[in-house]
């Protein structure tokens, strides 16, 4: 079925480049089938394990299709796919696409210690999205197994079970470009998951942005990537993507990168990669593992495009990793930060490529209190420095409004609006959740709270994390920076966020993971930060130091405020607990 231990595809692709003008995702296979370029998949020792070329996967796809067809489907059935970082996932996505049926990914487990919280995720998904088959590979059915509580699904299984059923003699109808493509789930760092329905011709548009605008792409590109196949930004970014420009793109686990995240480097360089992409935290993570030996072994020079998004940006962790990565060739000038969300499909903006990180440092208190971005030098108060996203994609517009939707001028603080043809039809069997994000005129309220200045977007973070304080708007954001400034805490090992108590009491609240196990040496670190925090904002703050790894994150590795906030109250007693520490910091 699968492809085992040979070369991986070659860079050089022999039939012509189109880079993502084609009307469907089917299309778009169909077209790449035709050259020599395709999938890699390496373990977690850096060792080639499955070669996919993109004419293999057309035909093992069309075969998964016609099996699919033979079980009592309609048109626009939703198929459940476990969506760890193997062939058998692309493979049956596009069974889907050329058999008029609609797939959502699912995500696998996070770590061992999450077994009943994974369960009852995957039946959430299952049941919002409504899926009439689920399919897994056999390390994952058994969780599968415990989550479909009832009779809903037509059938469950493997792809090798999938063999088994007899090929459908209807013929493939493959999804059209007004109809759905696929759901995906929004991470839910803010609130639960939603589905998001995108269309064929919405996630068309949107890769086009990507590879003609966004990236460049050349003929000569491949891709490196990591990133879980159920999140947004590893699937269209770099399952889609490389499919609809023709590009070979090497892939290694999630969860082997998260273990060695140098393994990733070996890959870009070894194999000369040219894109690459990861959240803030994964260049965080190799800056912090490699050695100065590692170094020597490394040649990062062909890397043109390093993708920064997924979350709030922070300048400091690029910083750190390039001053690094330099001794092995890296150019920070291949910084490429961009701003996406899974309800515009992916991307809504890039910066301007071999420009690197353009930062603003901006008053951090002026942004508080009257909610303009104010320029200043470094060094002067507390400075946020704000990374510059860039441009809208062609075809779409970024707009920033007040709570009454009237329009702001540039470095006013305010609304992000996106309206272009790449937005989602809605979230799925959500009709209020789709009108109170979807605006009457075709622009989308993402939630997300920036600036404008020149045309490009600054995010300034997230509306449901700013905390309002007397009346001022305070960002979790920096609340968790003053934290991580301290040598104790590392960057993602702190959350912060307001709570109530049953009188309506106020207190912000500062969950940090903490190393230190001295009882002294605990309060210690406990006071240094109530004083940061009151010294750069001027208020008093409750802090909880909890055991390392513990603080929730979404699929996609961010952190969730949500459930944090969640975790904490059903843990710790205001009313008993945060007067006295409060009197006391």
């Amino acid at each position: 079925m699968l492809t085992v231990n040979r070369d991986s595809t070659t860079t050089a692709n022999t039939a012509p480049q189109n880079l993502a003008d084609f009307s469907s995702l089917s299309e778009a296979l169909d077209y790449a089938a035709a050259g020599v370029t395709g999938c890699n998949f390496y373990d977690a020792k850096g060792q080639l394990s499955t070669v996919l070329p993109y004419s293999e996967l057309r035909e093992q796809a069309k075969s998964a299709a016609r099996r699919l067809l033979s079980f009592d489907l309609k048109r626009g059935d939703r198929i459940a796919v476990v969506a760890d970082t193997h062939p058998d996932f692309i493979v049956l996505f596009f069974a889907c696409q050329y058999a008029g049926l609609v797939p959502f990914a699912l995500p696998v487990p996070l770590n061992l210690g999450s077994h009943e919280l994974y369960i009852k995720q995957l039946r959430g998904m299952l049941r919002s999205g409504g899926a009439k088959i689920a399919l897994a590979r056999k390390e994952f059915i058994g969780f599968l197994d415990e989550a479909v509580a009832d009779d809903s699904l037509a059938w469950m299984g493997t792809r090798e079970q999938l063999t088994a059923v007899p090929l459908s003699d209807s013929p493939l109808q493959p999804n059209q470009p007004d109809e759905p493509a696929y759901l995906q789930f929004t991470s839910g760092s803010t609130k639960s998951p939603q589905a998001v329905v995108i269309t064929g011709k919405a996630v068309m548009s949107n890769l086009q942005g990507i590879v003609k605008s966004g990236l460049k792409v050349r003929r000569d590109d491949r891709c490196a990537s990591w990133l879980p196949f159920y999140h947004d930004m590893g699937m269209v970014g770099f399952v889609l993507g490389p499919i609809a420009s023709q590009l070979s793109v090497d892939y290694l686990p999630t969860r082997d990168f998260a273990l060695r995240p140098l393994q990733w480097l070996r890959l870009i360089s070894r194999n000369r990669c040219t894109i690459a992409f990861a959240p803030p935290f994964g260049y965080e993570l190799c800056a912090r593992r490699i050695r100065d030996a590692d170094l020597r072994q490394l040649d990062l020079s062909s890397w043109r495009v390093a993708g920064v998004g997924a979350e709030m940006l922070r300048a400091s962790a690029f910083n750190n990793f390039a001053t690094k990565m330099a001794a092995a060739g890296f150019n920070s000038a291949a910084f490429l930060p961009c701003y996406g969300l899974a309800e515009a499909s992916l991307a809504a903006t890039f910066s301007e490529l071999g420009r690197g990180l353009d930062v603003m440092a901006i008053d951090a208190l002026a942004m508080a209190e009257r909610g303009t971005a104010v320029r200043v030098a470094s060094g002067r108060r507390k400075v946020n420095e704000i990374v510059n996203c860039g441009r809208a994609i062609p075809e779409h517009d970024i707009r920033i409004v007040d709570n009454d939707g009237e329009a702001l001028p540039d470095l006013r603080v305010g609304r992000v609006l996106i309206k272009g043809p790449s937005l989602m039809s809605g979230y799925l069997n959500d009709d209020e959740g789709s009108r109170r994000v979807m605006l009457e005129d075709g622009w989308l309220d993402t939630g997300d709270l920036g600036y404008l200045f020149e045309q490009n977007l600054f995010l300034t973070g997230r509306r449901k994390d700013i905390i309002i304080v007397n009346g001022r708007n305070i960002r979790a954001q920096d609340l968790e920076e003053l934290a991580e400034d301290l040598d104790e805490i590392r960057m993602g090992e702190a959350s912060a966020f307001d709570v109530e108590d049953a009188d309506g009491q106020q207190t912000i609240v500062l969950v940090v993971e903490c190393r230190l196990v001295d009882g002294t040496a605990r309060q210690s670190l406990i006071q240094r930060l109530q004083r940061k925090i009151y010294q750069g904002f001027g208020i008093y703050c409750y802090v909880d130091l909890v055991p390392l790894h513990t603080l929730p994150r979404t699929s996609s590795g961010k952190l969730s405020r949500v459930a944090a906030r969640k975790g904490f109250t059903e843990r710790v007693d205001l009313k008993q607990t945060a007067s006295a520490q409060l009197n006391t910091g």
